[in-house]
C-alpha cells in the first residue's frame, strides 16, 4: 500500500482496519475516530468510502500519522519511519522496538538523528543524543605500535558527543556506572584528548597496577557504554553543556552482554530515563530478554516490532496491552505467516529458535523432542531433519526469500503440531490456530 493517503477505501476494510483499530484504548481522547469519520464519507450508491475535497495539507498529514499508527499505511523508507518517530514523540515519552538485525535498527537511528540536524536550519547543531555502532567511531586505538607500551583510546574532540569533557570531571561520573561492569580503571588526559586504562592484578602478597593495558573488545564496548551513560545523566539533569538534547537514541546498548548482565543494563537504563525530564527516548534492540524487560519497566512506552514486506515497505506492529514475552510473540508471527502463506526461508530458523528454547525449558537435550513423533516416522527423525537442515541456509532477513511450496507445508505441520501439543492462550493467535487448539 501507499504510504499516501488513499482517496477511496473499501467499506468492510475501512470499517475493520480504521474504525474497529481507532477503537482501541491506546487511541481514546485523542479525537483520532472523529477525525477520520468527518473526512471520509460512504459515497452513495457505492461500498466505498471516499476522502472529502479541498481537505487541509495539515489535515491530510494527521490523517497520514493515523493511518501509520494503527499499522494501515506502511513506510516506504527509513527515513519517512524516523519521521513518525518524532511526531509520535511529541504525544509519547518513550518508544521501544524490536527488530532483527539487518532489518534497519541502526540505519533508523542515524536517520532520525540526522533529520534532528535539518530541523534546526543553518545553526550547524543537532538534537538528538544517540548510541549506536557509529558511537564507537569516536573512540580509536592509539596501540602505540612502535614502543608496544602506551595504548590509549583517542577521543574525538569534535563531536557534541564530549562537550562537556573538560569541564564536568567526566571520570567521576563515569566511575559510578563502570565499576557495576567491569574490573579496570581509566584516566583521561583532557589535553590529548585520549583515555588510558589500567588494572590492579594479585602478585603474591601485593598489588600491582598495570598502566596502559589494552582491554578486550567487549570491555572497550562497555566503557563506551558507561561513558554513554555518564553523558545522558548530564543531558536529562539538563547540564547545560548538553542543553541542546531534545532526544536520546540507544540502539543495541548490550549486544555482547549475558543475559543477566541484560537484565542489570535494562533495569539500571529504565531507572535513568523515568528521571523527570522533558527528554524524549527510542531504544531499539535485537536482544529479546532487554525488550522484554524494557517493556515491563516502561509500561506507558509505545511499543514496536519492526519488520520489512515483501514489498520492501517497513511495517511496525504495536505490541499492545498482552504482556511481551518474545516466544509468544515469534508464535503469533509465524502463525499468521503460515495462516497467510506468506513464508519465508528465515522463518525457519525462528522456528527452530521457539524449538530449542521450549525443549531447554522442558529439560530435553534436543529441539526435536517437540516435534510431534507420526506414526510413519518411527524414530522421529524425519520432521527434526528437515527443520534442522531448512534451519542452516544463508538466510537474510534484508532479502528475504519465499519458501518453496513443499518446504511450506512441512513449516506448517511440524508448527502446528507445536501449538497442539504445547498450549497457549489462544485469543493471541488467528482463529484457524485457536479452532486446531
Amino acid at each position: 500500500m501507499s504510504n499516501e493517503v488513499p482517496f477511496k477505501i473499501q467499506r468492510d476494510v475501512f470499517k475493520k482496519n480504521i474504525l474497529k483499530k481507532l477503537k482501541h484504548n491506546d487511541y481514546e481522547n485523542l479525537g483520532y475516530e472523529i477525525l477520520i469519520e468527518n473526512n471520509y464519507s460512504l459515497k452513495e450508491n457505492t461500498n466505498e468510502y471516499i476522502l472529502k475535497d479541498d481537505i487541509d495539507e495539515d489535515v491530510i498529514s494527521e490523517i497520514n500519522f493515523i493511518f501509520k499508527r494503527i499499522g494501515f499505511i506502511q513506510f516506504e523508507t527509513i527515513e519517512e519511519l524516523s519521521g513518525y518517530f518524532r511526531k509520535l514523540l511529541n504525544i509519547k515519552k518513550y518508544i521501544l522496538l524490536f527488530a532483527y538485525n539487518g532489518t534497519g535498527k541502526t540505519r533508523l537511528s542515524s536517520a532520525f538523528k540526522d533529520l534532528g540536524k535539518r530541523i534546526v536550519g543553518e545553526n550547524n547543531t543537532a538534537d538528538t543524543l544517540y548510541y549506536n555502532a557509529f558511537t564507537e567511531d569516536h573512540f580509536i586505538w592509539d596501540n602505540d605500535l612502535e614502543n608496544d607500551t602506551q595504548r590509549f583510546l583517542k577521543l574525538n574532540k569534535d563531536s557534541r558527543f564530549f562537550k562537556g569533557l573538560k569541564s564536568l570531571e567526566m571520570e567521576s561520573r563515569i566511575r559510578p556506572f563502570l565499576s557495576r561492569n567491569a574490573d579496570f580503571d581509566f584516566s583521561i588526559d583532557y589535553d590529548t584528548w585520549s583515555v588510558s586504562f589500567s588494572r590492579e592484578i594479585r602478585k603474591e602478597d601485593a598489588t600491582e597496577k598495570i598502566d596502559y593495558i589494552k582491554v578486550s573488545r567487549g570491555e572497550e564496548n562497555i566503557f563506551i557504554w558507561c561513558f554513554f551513560l555518564a553523558v545522558a545523566q548530564l543531558a536529562i539533569d539538563k547540564d547545560g553543556a548538553y542543553d541542546w538534547v531534545k532526544y536520546i537514541y540507544i540502539d543495541d546498548p548490550i549486544s555482547s552482554l549475558d543475559d543477566n548482565n541484560a537484565i542489570a543494563v535494562a533495569s539500571h537504563l529504565a531507572q535513568l530515563l523515568k528521571k523527570q525530564s522533558d527528554i524524549k527516548t527510542v531504544i531499539s534492540t535485537h536482544h529479546t530478554l532487554f525488550f522484554n524487560v524494557m517493556y515491563n519497566e516502561l509500561k506507558k512506552a509505545e511499543k514496536y516490532f519492526l519488520s520489512k514486506n515483501k514489498s520492501g515497505e517497513y511495517t511496525i506492529r504495536n505490541t499492545g496491552d498482552t504482556p511481551f514475552f518474545h516466544h509468544v510473540a515469534l508464535l503469533k508471527e509465524l502463525c499468521e505467516v503460515a495462516e497467510s502463506g506468506n513464508l519465508y526461508t528465515y522463518h525457519f530458523n525462528i522456528l527452530r529458535n521457539i524449538l530449542e528454547k521450549t525443549a531447554t525449558f522442558h529439560g530435553f537435550q534436543n529441539f526435536s523432542a517437540c516435534i510431534k513423533q507420526d506414526s510413519d516416522d518411527l524414530d522421529g527423525t524425519i520432521y527434526t531433519r528437515l527443520a534442522n537442515l531448512l534451519s542452516h541456509g544463508n538466510y537474510s532477513l534484508f532479502e528475504p526469500k519465499e519458501m518453496l511450496e513443499d518446504n511450506k507445508e512441512y513449516f506448517k505441520k511440524i508448527l502446528h503440531d507445536f501449538m497442539a501439543n504445547y498450549r497457549f492462550n489462544p485469543e493471541l493467535f488467528p482463529e484457524e490456530v485457536r479452532t486446531e487448539q
